[in-house]
């Protein structure tokens, strides 16, 4: 695999001197995008160039564009269609607003789980040049022969490493076979496991790597702590602290459950929530982000499902009111705020018996998290032990009142 220069160009001015085509140029610069972000800028010319890529970079850096642009004026020069696979619907109809953005004369179609099979027999026979699909509903449409790849041209497999998770490996050997070799295939993953080393061996033509950032980074205007807290109090600590943020909170669940009694208990609080989850309908889950976006929700509860799902600006603040199964989805999760370089905070919490969790999530980021202690809720009341304990957790010191070797911070300070 050729590997593209480590150290990153200054970024450009503008889209201009990438490759794209005049027409394409104009509408960025209609929808006001102004400056690629580093993905972009490096993705974009060598994918015009027809070239197979793997793009390493964490979640909010602008990847479906990095892929979008060069699938659409390459598809304009040539024959054939695109094929772009996602892991959740969400994602395909995050990636579907955006495409449509670019060029609103391109016929699409969008295959995901939860939707009408009718609605996406008739979008396929109006021969769409790119469809978006999660891995299931494409195969349901492939046994059916609604749909066949022998025309693809171009693929891509957005968010790879998160399809794997889901159990898609099955099914993306299936579809892989089926798609002619002589294509181009771009892959994007926030993290770069031994699964995809072998698709990209197996699957692409001498791919070019990118990496932005190394596997497991974070933005660099996230900011996070970690509150020790006991399952019991957790309900009682989130009261306090959506009431000290104003703003929208992502809200992570472990469970679907847990996600359905959390929204529950923050509309007792008095805020306006919604929830996301497997076992919410596709319409359900459409109004809940829609809501979400315009304001008429400013808290979204959600299950990991929705985790890359999720695009959208402004977010103030995660919590993960439920640490993650995975410490990748860690990753993931609080990448949902501080988008494409704006600030954003993460809070987290964690039960005393959760510090090889906490100890993992580090450890793929290489950093610490600071442990907070909320003004109103002393740690001895959260966790009903002493401060030693607390030490413990983590291996650190813990000394109340000031900073102890950087790691202890005072919640909510003004001055954040």
């Amino acid at each position: 695999m050729h590997q593209h220069p480590a150290s990153e160009p200054p970024v450009q001015a503008s889209f201009y001197g990438l490759g794209i085509a005049p027409q394409m140029l104009e509408t960025l610069t209609r929808h006001n995008f102004k400056v690629p972000t580093p993905i972009q800028q490096k993705a974009i010319p060598i994918a015009i160039a027809g070239k197979d890529v793997v793009g390493i970079a964490q979640t909010g850096t602008g990847k479906t564009m990095a892929f979008g642009i060069p699938m659409i004026q390459r598809l304009a020069a040539k024959e054939g269609r695109g094929l772009i696979l996602v892991p959740t619907r969400e994602l395909a109809l995050q990636v579907h607003q955006s495409l449509h953005k670019l060029s609103p004369n391109t016929k699409y179609a969008v295959l995901i789980g939860g939707a009408s099979m009718h609605n996406q027999i008739q979008e396929l026979r109006r021969h769409p040049r790119i469809i978006i699909a999660t891995p299931g509903r494409l195969i349901d449409h492939m046994e059916q022969r609604y749909v066949f790849l022998d025309e693809v041209k171009i693929l891509v497999l957005d968010e790879a490493d998160r399809m794997l998770d889901m159990g898609f490996a099955p099914q993306i050997n299936i579809i892989l076979k089926k798609i002619p070799r002589d294509r181009q295939t771009m892959l994007f993953s926030a993290t770069m496991p031994d699964q995809i080393m072998r698709i990209a061996a197996r699957h692409m033509k001498l791919p070019v790597s990118i990496e932005i950032a190394k596997s497991g980074t974070v933005a660099e205007k996230i900011t996070q702590e970690v509150f020790i807290v006991k399952k019991e109090a957790k309900r009682q600590l989130l009261q306090k602290i959506l009431a000290q943020y104003h703003g929208t909170v992502l809200i992570f669940s472990r469970t679907k459950i847990n996600a359905w009694k959390i929204t529950r208990a923050i509309r007792d609080m008095g805020h306006k929530a919604a929830e996301i989850h497997a076992d919410r309908t596709l319409g359900q889950r459409r109004e809940a982000l829609d809501g979400f976006k315009s304001g008429k929700y400013r808290i979204l509860v959600a299950t990991d499902i929705a985790a890359r799902g999720i695009d959208v600006r402004g977010i103030e603040l995660v919590i993960n009111y439920d640490l993650p199964d995975e410490a990748e989805n860690y990753v993931h999760r609080i990448g949902r705020t501080g988008r494409i370089g704006h600030k954003g905070h993460a809070i987290s919490f964690a039960t005393p018996e959760q510090g090889k969790e906490v100890k993992n999530i580090e450890k793929l980021m290489r950093m610490a998290i600071p442990i907070s202690e909320h003004p109103e809720m002393p740690l001895e009341k959260l966790i009903d032990v002493k401060p030693q304990v607390v030490a413990s957790f983590s291996g650190r010191h813990f000394s109340r009142g000031r900073r102890s070797r950087g790691f202890i911070s005072s919640a909510f300070r003004k001055s954040r």
